[in-house]
């Protein structure tokens, strides 16, 4: 009994579609089954190796494979390089995602309000509405995106909430041009339209109504701020403006430069460690991309 094909009548579902074109690149499939991996490694790896990254347990700069117990070696200070990565990139991952989280909700909510509201939106309902043309996003576009988180991370205590704050607050005006670009386009389509012939509130509309159809771009443009997040927490604790007591990949090569030249792994490993984790995310980025726009698919 041969099996029945599926009636080509009945729509399949867009994640469904968008899955299945995802898993056909070889790339994206590469890049989540590495980012995967990381974060497996970072959440689990200290409960198998236990070595305090805090903890001088071996002699300064010992190169890795020298002694077996330091596998990838010690840093200036005779901490174990292995322990630091596993345990890094927990705090660095956390900083990239709460980051990459709070600029998605400001940018999301403020590209809405400007898209929704401003212009001629609704037939000229708004024509003065205080968004149309997004000048807090310009004024912050203007800004120096690392200068100005330094600047915020030096008025307050460098930990690492305050770094993932300062992180957020200066990467969300991408975010909310995209936002406003996307409702802009759709907030007078024709089943946005009939949600306000129905009186649905503006509220309702631009949360329940217009979000879900912009989603796919934000969604694409949220996991490529994971990585410059990443990127973002690299730099400022290069500077020395992170938590000096939890040990993070930026805060190991910071700690380390003085002596990439004596000792090129106390640098080299955390920087292939970020290396990876922001090309995995690119990685996955680029497939989600190719996924949910209709006109990528078959390049």
């Amino acid at each position: 009994m041969t099996k029945a094909s599926p009636n080509p009548l009945v729509a399949e579902s867009p994640l469904k579609e968008a899955w299945g074109v995802f898993r056909r690149s070889g790339l994206a499939l590469f890049g989540l089954g590495l980012l995967i991996t990381i974060i497996i490694v970072s959440l689990i790896g200290p409960l198998i190796y236990t070595v305090d990254p805090i903890e001088i347990i071996w002699a300064p700069l010992t190169a890795p494979g020298m002694e077996a117990v330091v596998p990838l070696g010690t840093d200036y200070l005779g901490r174990d390089m292995l322990a630091g990565l596993i345990n890094g990139g927990k705090a660095t991952l956390a900083v990239g995602i709460s980051a990459a989280l709070i600029t998605v909700i400001i940018g999301i909510s403020i590209g809405a309000m400007a898209g929704y509201y401003g212009g001629q939106a609704l037939g000229g309902r708004f024509p003065y509405h205080p968004f149309p043309k997004l000048r807090v996003t310009e004024f912050f576009q203007v800004l120096p995106p690392l200068l100005f988180a330094m600047v915020l991370v030096t008025l307050f205590s460098p930990t690492l909430p305050i770094v993932a704050v300062a992180i957020g607050v200066v990467s969300w005006p991408a975010t909310a041009r995209l936002a406003r670009a996307e409702f802009i386009r759709i907030r007078n389509l024709e089943y946005v339209n009939a949600a306000r012939s129905i009186s649905a509130t503006d509220n309702w509309i631009i949360w329940r109504v217009i979000l879900p159809n912009a989603l796919p771009p934000l969604i694409v443009s949220s996991t490529l701020s994971i990585g410059i997040a990443i990127l973002f927490e690299a730099g400022l604790s290069f500077l020395g403006l992170s938590d000096p007591n939890i040990v993070s990949w930026g805060l190991m090569i910071g700690s380390g430069r003085q002596y990439i030249l004596d000792a090129w792994w106390v640098v080299t490993l955390p920087g292939v460690m970020i290396f990876l984790t922001v090309l995995s995310v690119s990685l996955v980025g680029d497939g989600l991309n190719d996924a949910f726009n209709p006109k990528l698919r078959d390049r």
